[in-house]
């Protein structure tokens, strides 16, 4: 390569350096302001009730009191609320990864009458603000004698959710359609092509269901709040909730609470973090 050709390439390079310096430097600011409430949650978890609004805010806690998390869990029991919300979350994670999976498959890999329209519709649904059937679907679950009992949290999981439905149709859009044929032509019926030959083929957007799924009901707070009534039936979110009184709120115990609560979903996100973006990139779909 020539020198001068080489000098006429300089201003662009230089150019793109810059942008991605500032680019860089834009994320690196996001990253700490998203992080900011994150470090005020753990700071607050060791601090003393009268250090956590003083006026300048106290950055480190003085003196950090480590016993605020055995006080924390003291006040409720942790390990049967913990037990319930892993309970309705495990349950909730294998109904929504069985059944949008195989009504994806049916949408990306069948043909029949109706499809397109189906898939519409299906669509539409996410258009439907779960406040809007909120009652219907009480009064529902209510009649079918399910109040307070974990039936009415977990049985719609069974049912696909149109979002995990939508992801996964993406996916699956994106396996050739030799890999069918071929499955076919050795024999293999619509059940074996759907479990053998595209569910392996499909662990990313699985893995990105399951964590999306976990989130949402590990943190559900609205749902249990609804239709469980019994003390013994209660979830973390509830749990976490008891410590917000009508005129005093523990914060530092609510924190350290929090913070342990939240543990397990940063394991989950840092564990499948790959196959969790690899899932949501080639599926198209844009947090």
């Amino acid at each position: 390569m020539s020198k001068t050709n080489v000098a006429k390439k300089r201003p662009g390079t230089a150019k793109k350096k810059m942008w991605m310096s500032i680019a860089y430097a834009a994320l690196i600011l996001g990253s700490i302001i998203s992080l900011i409430p994150f470090l005020w949650m753990l700071g607050t978890s060791f601090k003393d009730p009268t250090n956590v609004f003083l006026d300048p805010p106290q950055i480190w806690p003085k003196p950090w009191l480590w016993s605020n998390y055995s006080k924390a869990f003291s006040k409720m029991p942790f390990a049967l609320y913990t037990f319930n919300t892993v309970r309705i979350t495990a349950i909730c994670m294998f109904g929504q990864m069985l059944s949008c999976s195989l009504v994806a498959f049916g949408f990306a890999r069948m043909r029949f009458p109706g499809r397109n329209v189906l898939f519409v519709m299906l669509l539409a649904t996410m258009m439907l603000p779960a406040q809007v059937t909120m009652i219907p679907v009480f009064k529902i679950f209510a009649s079918l004698g399910w109040y307070d009992t974990i039936l009415p949290l977990t049985v719609p999981s069974f049912f696909g959710s149109a979002f995990f439905i939508f992801l996964l149709r993406q996916y699956y859009m994106t396996v050739p359609h030799e890999m069918d044929e071929a499955a076919r032509i050795d024999g293999a019926n619509t059940w074996q092509v759907y479990f053998k030959v595209l569910l392996p083929q499909v662990k990313p957007a699985l893995a990105t269901l399951a964590i999306f799924s976990f989130m949402s009901h590990w943190n559900d707070f609205l749902g249990p709040l609804i239709y469980l009534s019994s003390p013994a039936k209660r979830t973390l979110a509830l749990g976490l909730y008891a410590f917000q009184g009508q005129y005093f709120t523990d914060w530092n115990y609510l924190m350290a609470a929090s913070a342990v609560v939240m543990l397990p979903l940063l394991i989950l996100f840092f564990v499948g973090q790959k196959y969790f973006i690899q899932g949501v990139v080639i599926s198209g779909v844009k947090g």
